[in-house]
């Protein structure tokens, strides 16, 4: 059985950009793509989101696809896409065709439920399109993924709102090492900007109108985001055997559930999650370099992720490089932990931190070094990405440098 999973492709469609590099650019560059959202109704109190600027879908598919194709599905395959084509398996179609597909998503088909409430109820219409399941099914991403790119093995989608993603690649991992697939698509996708979503997040009165300034002392919440980040990942001897390029190893992860409130996050399910992650992979707390935190920018998620890793790493803790993109790409839910696990293997392989941008100065109970605003070179070694979601379901992930 295989004994190491490489990641060896990334594709992303976020708030900075509609590709990788652009994504990484903005991140290094401390760019954040929170801006005031447009076309919004009146009615709605939500004014910022990390949108995907420019983003016309008929020059991406064709006009027999797009029928098919809700937002989100959107998103995930031109991820998909760039992924299977970074890692040099565009024209592999025997390899595609035996590879799984994994998509993590904490909405579904959003835009296409919107549509279709308003025909209905809005409108008055009598009928629903005839596409509308299959459009709007929280699976449609994973299967338009597996009909674009001629996936033919396992594919299935995710549901653990902002750490669906996260769940993915674990999952992805498993049957990588399991010996039931060679190569995984893993990810996540997600586009919440329609009326009905913003109202219930609005309710829900952790939405920031300011930024999003995680871990900072006038920290006022959260700013939605969309898009969707995949990551191709292979066993290593698979890797080898093509001469494939190794951005980093996937070591382990660490999975958690409070068992507790449903949206309070847990200190003790959030530690328990981070030293598992370390225990799968192996790793001596000491040699953790970076930390991408969940990062919220609410108040008793920074203060919690914090404790928790005062209480995982102890003294270490004041070592670590700790920061949260979500102040760049924003809170995209289930494309979050995605885009987060993106960044942390452009990290890895750069020796470059992403800053936590907006960063004013630390609240209170924030302590840790938060790379405030401007990107540090750093040879990491050793990194974990975090993602702790609504329901008190936590997910980590243990990465580390690939040295060939």
């Amino acid at each position: 059985m295989p004994n190491k999973v490489v990641i060896t492709g990334l594709g992303c469609v976020s708030g900075l950009g509609m590709n990788v590099p652009d994504f990484w650019d903005a991140l290094r560059e401390g760019r954040s793509a929170i801006t005031p959202l447009v076309d919004i109704d009146e009615g709605v109190k939500i004014r910022l989101g990390a949108t995907v600027k420019g983003f016309q879908p008929e020059r991406h598919f064709t006009p027999n696809e797009l029928p098919l194709l809700d937002r989100f599905s959107q998103f995930a395959v031109m991820a998909a896409r760039e992924a299977v084509n970074d890692a040099g398996l565009e024209n592999s179609g025997d390899c595609l065709a035996e590879a799984a597909a994994i998509v993590g998503t904490g909405c579904g088909g959003k835009q296409t439920d919107e549509e279709t409430y308003t025909q209905l109820y809005k409108e008055a219409r009598s009928r629903a399109h005839p596409m509308t399941i299959p459009k709007g099914m929280p699976s449609a991403a994973a299967s338009m993924i597996s009909m674009h790119l001629g996936i033919k093995g396992p594919v299935f989608s995710v549901a653990s709102a902002c750490a669906s993603a996260a769940h993915a690649v674990c999952q992805g991992r498993m049957m990588v090492l399991s010996g039931l697939t060679d190569i995984v698509l893993v990810g996540g996708t997600d586009a919440p900007f329609t009326y009905g979503l913003l109202k219930a997040w609005e309710a829900l009165r952790v939405v920031s109108n300011d930024t999003c300034r995680p871990f900072s002392r006038d920290r006022t919440g959260m700013v939605l985001g969309e898009g969707a980040g995949m990551v191709v990942m292979e066993s290593l001897e698979h890797a080898a055997r093509r001469g494939a390029r190794i951005y980093a190893e996937l070591s382990g992860y660490g999975l958690s559930s409070d068992a507790g409130h449903i949206t309070r996050p847990d200190v003790g399910g959030i530690s328990c999650a981070i030293e598992r992650a370390i225990q799968d992979a192996g790793f001596m707390p000491e040699s953790v370099n970076y930390i991408n935190a969940h990062g919220t920018g609410t108040v008793m998620n920074d203060l919690s992720e914090t404790k928790a890793l005062r209480q995982v790493f102890g003294n270490h803790a004041d070592k670590l490089a700790v920061t949260s993109t979500k102040s760049m790409h924003g809170h995209a839910l289930g494309a979050s932990s995605a885009f987060e696990l993106i960044a942390t293997v452009l990290a890895i392989h750069d020796s470059t931190v992403p800053p936590t941008a907006n960063f004013t100065a630390p609240g209170e109970g924030c302590d840790l070094d938060y790379v405030p605003n401007k990107a540090r070179k750093l040879e990491i070694d050793v990194a974990l990405s975090n993602s702790f979601a609504f329901g008190g379901l936590n997910a980590v992930l243990a990465l580390q440098a690939w040295h060939g």
